[in-house]
């Protein structure tokens, strides 16, 4: 069921009055239906859709209160999450700008450059241009494509970024998880020496538990192990 269909379920209110704060409830399940099936979104992707949803889960009940009673509030709610869970990033001329110029300067390197779900910049970058295996020293050819990138930013000052580092499954937790976390750091710390500022950059490690292909074969460890960096607009 989606979430419109749940609203449509609703129908007439048969009971008591229903207040605001229903709608905010009702709203956070329709929310929690929608995330569930945002399969291609990483943890921050959807921790982004959550917290615009529920503001304008919100907003909307209480717009729909004012307006059409507990009834309203509930549907009030429903559009607002809908309306927030699209709504938190903004993708403006100057994120289309820079998702052309790393697409030029990461041609041919194996680097993905495309645009989030949740209207984010998101770079992948595999390991055999990043890093070499149980190390987080940047690769030279890795500094280049960084290079590119920190100009972008800083054209860009509203714009903030996350990067996650991320192992395959070779090792233990207690390997995997510091050095995913220690590889993002250093490009963090890359990009800083370019001109970047710190408090523009979160990191974060997720080691082994996000991979995107088998660890069964030593193609799939290879792609595993990788650095994604995200960059977003708040919208206002």
């Amino acid at each position: 069921m989606t979430p419109l269909d749940f609203v449509r379920s609703q129908g007439p209110s048969q009971g008591p009055s229903r207040g605001p704060l229903h709608g905010v409830w009702v709203a956070a399940l329709a929310t929690a239906v929608a995330l569930g099936g945002c399969a291609n979104m990483s943890e921050e992707q959807k921790s982004g859709t959550a917290k615009g949803a529920m503001i304008g889960a919100a907003a909307g009940a209480v717009l729909g209160a004012v307006t059409d009673g507990g009834k309203g509030a509930v549907r009030g709610a429903a559009i607002g999450a809908g309306a927030g869970a699209l709504g938190g990033y903004v993708w403006s001329n100057r994120m289309e700008q820079q998702k052309r110029e790393m697409e030029q300067a990461t041609a041919g390197t194996g680097v993905a450059v495309t645009q989030t779900a949740d209207n984010r910049l998101k770079l992948e970058i595999p390991s055999d241009i990043s890093f070499d295996v149980g190390r987080a020293d940047i690769k030279p050819n890795f500094r280049a494509v960084l290079d590119t990138f920190a100009a972008g930013l800083n054209r860009n000052p509203a714009a903030r970024v996350t990067i996650v580092g991320h192992t395959d499954s070779t090792g233990s937790d207690a390997i995997n998880n510091p050095l995913s976390v220690q590889r993002a750091a250093a490009v963090r710390d890359y990009l800083t020496t370019r001109g970047v500022a710190v408090g523009r950059i979160a990191i974060d490690g997720r080691g082994s538990r996000e991979p995107v292909a088998s660890n069964d074969t030593a193609e799939g460890r290879a792609r595993n192990r990788r650095v994604e960096i995200f960059v977003a607009e708040q919208a206002s």
